[in-house]
């Protein structure tokens, strides 16, 4: 398992890095690195961490991360090939005074806010037809015209953050790889029960220690954290599979008592189960 963080690849004379991901499993690892990342999803689906927030991403999202955000994209159970554009840079990529031109004087809270994650809500089908020009670009002049076009959409596109909380401390590559383990066993077995003892030892820590390293690092407790992962997960299933129950939902992500479940699930997304599966289905026949 690659310990974060890690550079991305790239030659001695890149500035701007394009980059396709076409993987059945797109980069799966909890990972940061130095440079800010914008990325659209144009196929597959599943589940996103950043910071102290687990959410999950779908087709034509927009995403972008600041520089040293840590985060993992952990593909959905399927056999469709995730599809994932992405562009890296950091704000000395084209000089060190590159963004503080006067042109670029209202990028300063998109940068504040690329270091909790970001959504992209708005001018997405705009986004993203300049990102598929700019990877059919092989001249670097191009691409940057391309890239100048994204950043002028961005500027005025609404976003959301994703994370109310980072921690401002980075990660060695030793705390990195901890946190790396943890996260890929709770994502990759979120529908089983976990002991407290397990779960330290995976981190090579005592239970104790581990609960202090977790909580500062996420704002939140290890079984905070496993929660909110399993009720994203029934929030997939109940999206994607239009019959089934909400009691066989939650059950199948490792929820085994139906009236905790339903606390919990209006505690993390302030709306009943039931609810919930209302709106998805009102939504389909708007």
């Amino acid at each position: 398992m690659k310990a974060l963080p890690f550079k991305i690849p790239k030659s001695s004379t890149d500035t701007l890095i394009v980059q396709e991901d076409k993987e059945i499993v797109l980069y799966d690892k909890f990972h940061q690195h130095e440079e800010i990342q914008i990325s659209i999803i144009i196929s597959g689906e599943g589940s996103l961490i950043v910071g102290d927030t687990i959410t999950d991403y779908k087709p034509d999202d927009i995403l972008v991360f600041g520089s040293n955000v840590p985060h993992v994209l952990q593909s959905a159970a399927s056999d469709e090939e995730s599809y994932m554009i992405s562009l890296f840079f950091t704000k000395e990529s084209f000089g060190n005074m590159f963004f503080e031109l006067p042109e670029f004087e209202d990028f300063s809270n998109f940068f504040k806010s690329s270091a909790y994650g970001m959504k992209v809500l708005s001018k997405k089908q705009k986004l993203k037809r300049q990102f598929l020009k700019i990877i059919n670009k092989e001249e670097r002049l191009d691409r940057f015209t391309v890239f100048l076009k994204i950043l002028k959409l961005l500027k005025t596109a609404k976003i959301e953050t994703i994370s109310s909380f980072i921690s401002k401390r980075a990660y060695t590559d030793n705390e990195g790889k901890r946190m790396a383990i943890v996260f890929q066993a709770v994502m990759n077995e979120f529908n089983r029960d976990f002991s407290l003892k397990e779960v330290a030892d995976l981190a090579n820590m005592t239970p104790n220690a581990f609960c202090r390293y977790f909580k500062q690092r996420t704002n939140k407790t290890f079984f905070q954290f496993l929660i909110e992962v399993r009720i994203e997960n029934v929030c997939r299933l109940l999206s994607k599979e239009t019959e089934i129950t909400i009691s066989e939902a939650s059950y199948n992500s490792g929820f085994k008592n139906l009236s905790n479940f339903n606390r919990k699930f209006k505690e993390i997304k302030g709306i009943t189960p039931s609810n919930y599966k209302k709106r998805l289905h009102d939504s389909h026949f708007v």
